[in-house]
């Protein structure tokens, strides 16, 4: 080919590449923290009430101090963090997101293949018989002949206005979004075994109170059938004591349910079968109230919450979509190419003489389509309006979880405290009334006046315990659980996926 010719094909081309600089549509921003100095509208306390009671102690907010990554541990519950191990390695819907997480990169992979020329190898082998009223396409005029044709295809588009860049840069904003949702996952399912295990000590309390409340009833009704044998009481005083034994005794087999279902629950959250329950178990006495709670800045939640940056992707994916669709509305340009051989027989198929090549450019431009690309990029930036709303949606909510977790824990240490001076007065009016009862100065009413208002400050003060510490563990949930902080992660199944998220994805955030 002449060289003039050559630099005339060639012009477009580089003058094509040159453009292929830009890409069209928004380039990203992320939203800026919002300025709020607090979550609450009053100033947080240092620290909230105390109350000489297990669970009672008073906690300290430490304003600013980071969250640790293993964040359960501040319980100092053997039996919990074992569970939790287990959970990590074998909880299914974890795994789950995992795998999502593994789908989302390989599209982004795949797509970035494009980034290169598309070179395919082919070979024809054929034979062939042309009209004899027709000219024979062979230099040897036989209309019968085989013929033999190998060549590579070489086809590239170029990315002048960025379409693929952009679509690169949504696929690619879509992982990111799939890794914070494995983060969140992670924090879900760790919160979920805590509070569960939380919820099973509490009904193990419950259930220990209601069995100590019958050993007292049932003490009380031996008392009076004596005094009855004796004729110091009446029918109609251990009738009334029988009904009270009984109506304490009814309350214990809905609580037998809820902890058989509870020890349901934790089983498949570890990843197992109900008959397979896990061997820890768990009592209210054996997981302690974190003394000092961490409580990071209002300003760094963004970046701490994994459904806040799963949202801000999402919302850069949205934003790439814009530019992918405006790109499509602009020309295209593609180069393709072919060198190779053909023969009519395959031993001379690579010679000299039967080599041919072809070079060819190609630029498309839409001039009607219905208005469908036009409507199309609209869609777009609708959905970027809608995800930036999304967005702050799930600002606002993190806000809320932060600031409801710590009101709740302020309000918990209150109840604790009324709770516990409730059930020591109980316990005093109760253990007069017994005594008046066996000396034959107080009625059976008053007793069982007595009996009924210990057994709810009883219960009561365990659901108050209890409370406390499951809304501890909601701050540490609202605050994002130190996912950044993570460095030692036990392995899954697929692939060691949950160390490559932790490589990735565990950074501090900005």
């Amino acid at each position: 080919m002449p060289t003039k010719r050559r630099s005339a094909v060639a012009m477009p081309v580089v003058l094509a590449a040159l453009v292929a600089g830009c890409a069209v549509g928004p380039d990203f921003v992320p939203s800026p923290a919002p300025e709020v100095g607090r979550y609450t509208p009053e100033p947080l306390a240092s620290q909230t009430s105390s109350a000489d009671v297990d669970k009672g102690r008073s906690q300290h907010f430490a304003n600013g101090k980071d969250i640790p990554a293993e964040w359960w541990r501040l319980f100092r519950s053997p039996p919990l963090n074992s569970l939790i191990n287990k959970a990590l390695a074998a909880n299914p819907n974890l795994q789950a997101a995992l795998a999502a997480l593994r789908v989302a990169r390989e599209n982004v992979y795949a797509q970035q293949g494009k980034y290169f020329p598309t070179i395919q190898a082919n070979f024809n082998p054929s034979r062939q018989q042309t009209a004899s009223n027709l000219s024979s396409p062979l230099s040897s005029g036989d209309n019968l002949f085989n013929l033999y044709t190998a060549q590579v295809l070489v086809s590239y588009t170029l990315d002048t206005w960025g379409l693929n860049r952009r679509t690169v840069e949504s696929l690619q904003a879509q992982a990111d979004t799939q890794r914070f949702q494995a983060e969140a996952a992670f924090l879900t399912l760790t919160s979920n075994v805590v509070v569960a295990a939380i919820q099973e000590a509490s009904l193990r309390g419950q259930i220990e109170a209601t069995n100590k409340l019958i050993d007292i009833n049932s003490k009380m009704l031996e008392v009076l059938r004596r005094q009855f044998m004796e004729g110091y009481a009446n029918r109609s005083d251990v009738a009334a004591q029988e009904a009270a034994l009984a109506q304490i005794r009814v309350t214990l087999p809905p609580l037998r349910k809820a902890l058989a279902q509870q020890r349901d629950l934790l089983a498949a959250l570890a990843g197992r079968f109900p008959s397979e329950e896990p061997p820890e178990i768990f009592k209210l006495t054996a997981i302690r109230l974190p003394g000092e709670v961490p409580v990071s800045l209002p300003s760094g939640l963004v970046q701490q919450r994994p459904d806040v940056r799963a949202a801000e992707e999402q919302l850069h994916a949205a934003s790439a979509q814009i530019g992918v669709a405006t790109a499509n509305m602009l020309p295209q340009f593609t180069i393709n190419g072919a060198r190779g051989y053909t023969a009519t027989d395959f031993a001379a198929l690579w010679t000299p003489s039967g080599l041919f090549w072809t070079a060819a450019a190609n630029a498309t431009q839409p001039l009607f389509d219905g208005f469908t690309l036009l409507h199309q990029k609209r869609a777009a930036e609708a959905a970027y309006d809608q995800a930036a709303q999304q967005y702050r949606a799930t600002v606002l909510g993190a806000f809320q979880n932060v600031a409801d977790a710590l009101r709740a824990i302020q309000n918990d240490a209150d109840a604790v405290k009324a709770a516990s001076d409730f059930e020591r007065a109980a316990k005093i009016s109760l253990d007069l009334a017994t005594q008046q009862m066996q000396s034959g100065n107080a009625n059976v009413l008053l007793l069982l006046t007595a009996q009924q208002t210990y057994q709810q400050a009883v219960i009561g003060l365990v659901l108050a315990q209890a409370n406390r510490l499951s809304d501890t563990a909601a701050l540490f949930q609202a605050l994002g659980g130190g996912w950044w902080n993570r460095v030692d992660v036990p392995p899954d199944t697929g692939k060691n996926a949950l160390t490559t998220l932790t490589g990735e994805a565990a950074r501090k955030p900005d």
